[in-house]
């Protein structure tokens, strides 16, 4: 098979893969295409939730149940094939035991109980191996499960939502809406994709927001996080409702915390010992309990934090062609930097019309 058939069948696998954007957590989102010597694919499939088949196993199913034989055959797959008992067996057994002839891997797994173990163990069977075509793709998918993993945070995507100077409410809070419903409804989709949303106390008592999936169609809700140093929540905040909220604070006071967890709250308190909640603290405490990918979508004084402590690995910017002037508020409240070298200096990922607004993607360098 040439390498542009190989790169032509990946990225079918990686269109598979994103079957798993909101359903796979805290699992990579993996897709797999199994195909004959002569390209024709006899199999496809992407990784079910947590605690079901892998995407592997599932495309050997399916080329089984459209009557093909596998033996021979090449299985292209985004992720390095898994080779421990989890909650699923080994993926790697199962293509050995199908008779798989060559896989095509983009990347391996960087989790310790895989890291190569799966490619070692296909390729002491005799399979032929490649690896890393469309690699940057498929690490582009599964960021939030590399960052977990490989640096023990999940993956911060800082979104907000502004007029074309930067503006992202009225001087006297009003702030709905800035952005067109197009450029909302695709908000709805970074939402659906994430673990978990965070927002900030200010938000919670200015808009008293849902901060739930709305506009597109998802199984599962991500979890929603406030940081309220001084638990001041109202115990009828729509956050509260639904699936338990985590509220982040530093206050143990039993009248605060007391009515908070009747409401169906879960609180944790990291204190920084200074009476603020430590955000350091917080991203570790997050990938331990399988966050992947975090969606902050706060008011200007949370996003100055976020970007100052170095904790933002994603931009989600929403640019409506409005100007809402002086002294409307700002995207976050960050120092009088002294030269223009010294300010947060970003990188361009992506410039996308959503309706009559843009959607820029950026990343800090």
């Amino acid at each position: 098979m040439s390498a542009a058939n190989d790169e032509l069948l990946m990225a079918r696998a990686l269109a598979l893969a994103e079957n798993g954007l909101y359903t796979t957590t805290p699992n990579p989102r993996v897709g797999c295409v199994i195909t004959s010597a002569e390209g024709q694919i006899l199999g496809e499939g992407w990784t079910q939730p947590a605690g079901q088949n892998h995407a592997e196993v599932q495309a050997l199913l399916d080329a089984k149940q459209r009557g093909h034989d596998v033996s021979g055959a090449t299985a292209y797959v985004t992720l390095e094939p898994c080779s421990h008992f989890g909650r699923t067996p080994p993926c790697c057994n199962a293509l050995i035991e199908a008779g798989i002839a060559r896989v095509v891997a983009a990347l391996e797994d960087p989790n310790p109980l895989v890291a190569g173990n799966g490619l070692k163990r296909l390729q002491e069977a005799g399979i032929a191996l490649t690896v890393g075509v469309l690699s940057e793709a498929a690490r582009e998918i599964n960021a939030g499960f590399f960052s977990r993993i490989a640096r023990g945070r999940p993956f911060v995507r800082l979104k907000i939502a502004a007029s074309i100077d930067g503006k992202t409410a009225m001087a006297n809070g009003h702030s709905q809406w800035i952005t067109a419903d197009a450029a909302r409804a695709d908000a709805h989709h970074w939402r659906a994709r994430a673990c978990a949303v965070l927002t900030g106390i200010g938000t919670v008592l200015a808009d008293d927001p849902q901060m739930n999936v709305r506009a597109v169609a998802t199984p599962r809700q991500p979890r929603r996080i406030v940081l309220d140093s001084q638990l001041r929540t109202p115990v009828t905040a729509k956050i509260l409702t639904g699936a338990k909220t985590l509220l982040v604070h530093a206050d143990t006071h039993p009248e605060r915390t007391e009515p908070l967890t009747q409401a169906g709250a879960e609180l944790v308190c990291l204190d920084d010992g200074k009476g603020k909640i430590d955000l350091h603290a917080l991203l570790p405490l997050l990938a331990q309990q399988g966050t992947n990918e975090l969606l902050v979508e706060a008011g200007a004084t949370l996003n100055a934090a976020f970007i100052a402590n170095g904790l933002v690995d994603e931009y989600l910017l929403y640019l409506a062609p409005r100007l809402l002037g002086h002294p409307a508020r700002g995207m976050a409240y960050l120092p009088d930097y002294a030269t223009v070298d010294a300010a947060p200096h970003l990188r361009f990922k992506e410039i996308t019309p959503i309706g009559e607004d843009l959607r820029i993607r950026a990343i800090p360098i």
